[in-house]
């Protein structure tokens, strides 16, 4: 394995200069094992700075120069650490104190045996695709927004269908008549897609993948588009629609809205010790029930 600084495995330590701890503010043990991580950094010559993963303003100014985010928490801290890392390109290191862990690398039991190897360089980056969503609002566009998991239109309070008239590339591909669409990457493909019956993507494509939510008489399958894909959706609803990212940020949305979505020039980038089919291994351990 070749490290993100560019030394061969085990020729010289990785040259990493800068760390950042994120601890979860809800998770009362992850502020001292923050410390403590930090810590051992401090002691191999590596300046660390640490800050809650909930706090955007200060980890946003402190991330120039920042070679690599520990992020201690669930899946939810990692997604939130790799919108807030994706321009600067730092790698991503979660260790999991949450309840599923699909994106994490270690536990608080295993991290202090395994970082030497991240500091010798025995590691690989997985590099995973984000998506950019942007809104129109009575004819104005809105802001950009980064996802890694989704971008999710959906009804809102009311248990009632929206419409959702979808095209790809320009060209329409059908309404959806439904509870709402997943546009997902395939990091997402493990998250709510699944839970709505989508399919299974190994991380390291570069696809986007349609899944309609709990559609009524139309299309109940889901697509799996290219990464050049451009993706516009127009809402359709008498009542109150949602878009959500990442399952993070919510954004009210009325009839005659649209959603564009395409795939962001921004990546997220991951270390990993072990084998990519360490994925299935992770993916199987989580979906089989337990004996």
């Amino acid at each position: 394995m070749r490290n993100a600084i560019g030394s061969d495995p085990g020729s010289s330590p990785t040259a990493f200069r800068r760390v950042a701890v994120l601890h979860h503010p809800k998770i009362a043990e992850s502020r001292p094992l923050a410390g403590r991580i930090a810590a051992w950094f401090e002691a191999h010559g590596i300046e660390t700075w640490m800050a809650l993963s909930w706090n955007e303003e200060d980890v946003l100014s402190a991330l120039p120069h920042t070679d690599m985010l520990v992020v201690l928490g669930g899946d939810g801290s990692i997604l939130r650490a790799a919108r807030m890392a994706a321009a600067g390109g730092a790698l991503i290191l979660g260790i999991n104190m949450g309840r599923v862990g699909f994106l994490s690398e270690m536990t608080p039991e295993t991290w202090e045996a395994r970082m030497p190897a991240i500091l010798q360089g025995r590691f690989r980056v997985e590099s995973r695709m984000m998506l950019r969503a942007e809104t129109t609002v009575n004819g104005r566009t809105q802001g950009g927004h980064l996802a890694l998991n989704d971008v999710v239109i959906s009804r809102g309070a009311l248990a009632r269908v929206v419409r959702l008239r979808t095209q790809i590339d320009g060209d329409t591909l059908t309404t959806y008549v439904a509870d709402g669409l997943i546009i997902a990457t395939p990091t997402g493909s493990t998250a709510y897609s699944l839970a709505a019956g989508g399919p299974i993507l190994p991380p390291d494509l570069r696809n986007i993948l349609l899944q309609p939510i709990a559609p009524h008489l139309t299309l109940n399958r889901a697509i799996v588009l290219s990464e050049g894909a451009r993706i516009r959706v127009h809402t359709s609803t008498d009542h109150q629609a949602i878009l959500t990212i990442d399952g993070q940020f919510m954004f009210e949305m009325q009839d005659g809205d649209t959603v564009d979505v395409c795939a962001s020039e921004h990546v997220s980038r991951f270390i990993r010790l072990g084998r990519p089919t360490d994925f299935y291994h992770s993916l199987m351990a989580r979906l089989e029930p337990r004996r």
